[in-house]
């Protein structure tokens, strides 16, 4: 009697879970025509979330240091650029976001692009504005024309191809310099991986398929070109407490293999959705590294 009661709760679960997969499949699956149900839903949820981000920045975060007149900063030169690619991968990322959630509405391409795909450009310019009543930092030009290279990587790509064929992607490692200054590197791992630009490493994740057909090679193969740097405890070479930080600051270049996980075939939409979201993490690969003082060094794995 107890074995049937676990085989019909085994049955039940499978039919449950079955039935939720499929729900959920159907739920994530785009419309084929505009769902206004949707449309709406989506812009509401992002101006809320984007309002409420922008008010907790500004009470929370802004509010810990004094506030000063609008300026601008010229800060282009500082972190050999790093910071400015984060920028430029935030931008993208979010806009992918943005013409994804719009695509998933049924709203036509055009307006994907023009409502959808400049999300993150809107949002950090906003972010931009605050930084320019606050006097530790300012409104910087060039972090506004990193915002709009990513946002132009992603529209380009679409008008051009209808798809993204070179994927913007990121992967860390944990450092020395962090522990050396964790006010500014980050305290942790949480914060090292946003604040640590000497493990940062930004990829143009390029697939092969894309722009040389072939049979014989797996459809999720992507060769990957990545940038980071080294050495870094501030933006620049300066004092700091009237002493001069020594620093050994140098740019590095990488060559890899990378996996599309978008190219991976699945009928489920719930693997595709969370495809997505890894596909925004350079898979580790043996790398190939250039930069000018130890020429050229192999790394049997490299996040």
């Amino acid at each position: 009697m107890k074995c049937r009661w676990i085989h019909i709760s085994f049955l039940f679960l499978v039919s449950f879970c079955s039935f939720s997969q499929s729900t959920l499949d159907n739920f994530l699956k785009p419309s084929d025509t505009l769902n206004t149900s949707r449309r709406n839903a989506v812009i509401i949820t992002e101006v809320s979330l984007g309002t409420l981000t922008l008010l907790g920045l500004d009470q929370l975060w802004y509010a810990d240091f004094p506030r000063s007149k609008f300026h601008t900063l010229n800060d282009a030169d500082e972190w050999l650029q790093m910071d400015k690619l984060g920028h430029v991968f935030s931008a993208y990322q979010l806009g992918k976001v943005g013409a994804d959630v719009m695509h998933w509405s049924g709203v036509k391409q055009k307006d994907q692009l023009i409502y959808g795909a400049t999300l993150g450009f809107t949002f950090l310019t906003a972010v931009e504005v605050l930084d320019g009543y606050s006097t530790e930092w300012g409104f910087s030009w060039s972090d506004m024309a990193a915002n709009a290279a990513g946002t132009g990587l992603f529209v380009g790509q679409e008008l051009l191809w209808d798809e993204q064929r070179i994927l913007l992607k990121y992967s860390f490692h944990q450092t020395k310099y962090a522990s050396q200054r964790p006010d500014k590197l980050g305290d942790g791992f949480l914060e090292e991986v946003l604040k640590d630009y000497n493990g940062q490493t930004y990829w143009l994740s390029a697939n092969v398929n894309s722009f040389v057909k072939s049979s014989k090679l797996p459809q999720w193969l992507n060769l990957a070109f990545g940038y980071g740097a080294d050495g870094m405890l501030t933006g620049k070479n300066e004092y700091v407490d009237n002493f001069l930080i020594s620093q050994n600051r140098q740019r590095q270049y990488y060559l890899s293999l990378d996996i599309d996980l978008s190219k991976i075939r699945t009928n489920s939409r719930l693997l595709r959705s969370l495809f997505d979201v890894f596909n925004t993490i350079k898979v580790p690969f043996p790398t190939l590294e250039f930069n000018g003082k130890k020429g050229i060094k192999l790394h049997y794995i490299y996040f």
